[in-house]
């Protein structure tokens, strides 16, 4: 029997014909200026760069709140939510605009793309974004994703963008996910510290067990940390798309397409296989509205048959759910596998469970979770 040979991460990063690329507040700007024209001109050269190979590039680009600190004579990230939102009200239209004339520079139309945790969340929003997104591509408009800090709440959180970008690229079918830094890859421990070395692969989640993510100051002006990044490739290599972490001032390297791709960084290569789009929503997108717990032999049925859930196998319920939302499914050590669009009210599943098909009555007789709507999360 022929083996297949290992994926090279790199190399499908450089050859990507849909790539996702994501830029942190820290890399764009500076705590006295505001938006720094250079670091931006130069991301958007290497963008561009890319865009003339043939690639289509999305952006998710931070950097609306901190852009809005120096017009508003803000001396540092403000605290409180309400200031927040209105330093992204000005700082989104500053972005925007100068993103728009740099890119004029290479005769590249942008589209502004804002979202919120919301769109990620509903089902119904999720697909009009997909739409949306493929549709400016489409039109050869290049889509300039952000989160929509000026109405956010939660959104406003550490390491939202990371994932954003992780969600984005699963949207749009990218064949590659560029998370750029203040740092130029993961480290095995404090790169401030002698002695800390590069990780240049990550070939499975098992290679981070060894890693110490530390913080190394960034981030003033940022929110994010190399756990989010982390997290943000896990996410993607598990959906199927390879990963490069590196730095924002090496972004020209990161995007290199020659030979077998970039050299710099830290790239992640797939560690599973592309999931539909519905499926990737319900992993990592869907809000949880309550969890069903079940027996031993339903957890089997469910994880290692791909059988859906029945009633017979629940043996508790909690949470305000109705039927359509999307439920946690706990295993009887406590551990939540899967997750899935529930069948039911929470209010009718107590007379269910436990019971058998046949003793239900015939109206009742259907999948509390169908197979098609369920998805494994962890599979011991």
């Amino acid at each position: 029997m022929t083996v297949a040979a290992p994926v090279n991460a790199r190399a499908q990063l450089g050859a990507a014909r849909r790539v996702v690329v994501k830029v942190g507040s820290s890399s764009l700007t500076s705590l006295t200026g505001g938006l720094d024209p250079q670091r931006l001109d130069a991301l958007v050269d290497a963008l561009a760069a890319r865009r003339a190979t043939g690639s289509q590039v999305v952006l998710v680009s931070s950097g609306a709140i901190a852009a809005g600190l120096a017009p508003l004579g803000l001396a540092r990230r403000p605290r409180d939510l309400a200031t927040q939102q209105a330093a992204a009200a000005v700082g989104q239209l500053q972005l925007a605009q100068t993103y728009g004339a740099s890119f004029a520079r290479h005769g590249q139309l942008i589209g502004q793309v804002l979202l919120t945790a919301d769109d990620m969340i509903r089902r119904a929003h999720y697909r009009n974004a997909q739409r949306t997104l493929e549709r400016l591509l489409g039109l050869d408009v290049l889509p300039v994703v952000n989160e929509n800090d000026t109405v956010a709440t939660d959104e406003i959180r550490v390491g939202d963008n990371d994932r954003l970008a992780a969600l984005v690229a699963h949207i749009v079918g990218a064949d590659g996910l560029v998370l750029l830094s203040d740092v130029d890859g993961l480290y095995d421990g404090d790169p401030r510290r002698p002695g800390s070395r590069l990780v240049a692969e990550v070939e499975e989640p098992a290679d981070l067990a060894a890693v110490t993510i530390a913080r190394p100051g960034a981030a003033a002006l940022g929110t994010g940390g190399m756990a989010t990044k982390i997290t943000a490739a896990a996410m993607a290599s598990a959906a199927g798309i390879p990963v490069l972490l590196a730095a924002a001032a090496d972004v020209a390297a990161a995007l290199d397409t020659a030979g077998d791709g970039p050299k710099i960084g830290t790239a992640f290569r797939p560690s599973g296989r592309r999931m539909s789009a519905r499926k990737f929503w319900l992993r990592h997108a869907a809000d949880v509205h309550g969890r069903l717990d079940l027996d031993r032999g339903a957890t089997t049925a469910v994880l290692h048959r791909r059988r859906s859930l029945l009633a017979a196998g629940i043996r508790g319920v909690s949470g305000d759910f109705v039927a359509g939302d999307v439920v946690d499914l706990v295993d009887p050590d406590g551990t939540v596998v899967a997750r899935g669009v529930v069948g039911f009210d929470a209010t009718e599943l107590p007379e269910l469970i436990g019971r058998s098909s046949h003793e239900l009555p015939a109206a009742q007789r259907r999948e509390v979770v169908h197979a098609d709507d369920l998805v494994p999360v962890h599979i011991p």
